[in-house]
């Protein structure tokens, strides 16, 4: 008969995304500047009746838990995504999608300045006398 150890927990050495709390910027893209504005607008729209002092700490810090109850009624309210208030660090801030650019064709190629012929000629074709050599 052979014994089992007993089971203890192990910290895993998996890849764990670490996140960020983005419900300010968030609020913010949709005009949104206090916890007092965000705690009607989720009342409004979702029915959330969330003490000041809860809404106030969702806005100003990163909790470390968030009921799902609460996250889907601030998405529905801010009409976002969770991904758009959770997203993993090293993402970008959630933004409109991006405009497709247009590369601008290539300048032309110059063409070689032409070769530098000793003795300029003038406008005519003629050779260029310099002024101080000129008969007077």
């Amino acid at each position: 008969m052979t014994t089992q150890a007993p089971l203890h927990a192990v910290e895993s050495t998996a890849f764990s995304p670490q996140v960020e709390w983005r419900l300010r910027m968030a609020a913010a893209q949709r005009g949104i500047w206090t916890g007092t504005e965000l705690r009607r607008l989720l009342a409004e729209r979702t029915g959330l009746d969330l003490s000041a002092a809860s809404v106030s700490a969702l806005f100003t810090k990163q909790p470390s838990q968030v009921k799902l109850s609460t996250l889907a009624a601030l998405c529905a309210a801010l009409d976002c995504t969770p991904g758009d208030l959770l997203p993993a660090v090293g993402e970008p801030a959630a933004s409109p999608p991006p405009t497709p650019r247009i590369t601008p064709p290539p300048p032309p190629l110059q063409q070689p300045a032409p070769p530098v012929r000793h003795g300029a000629l003038n406008v005519s074709g003629a050779p260029f006398v310099s002024p101080s050599r000129q008969r007077r």
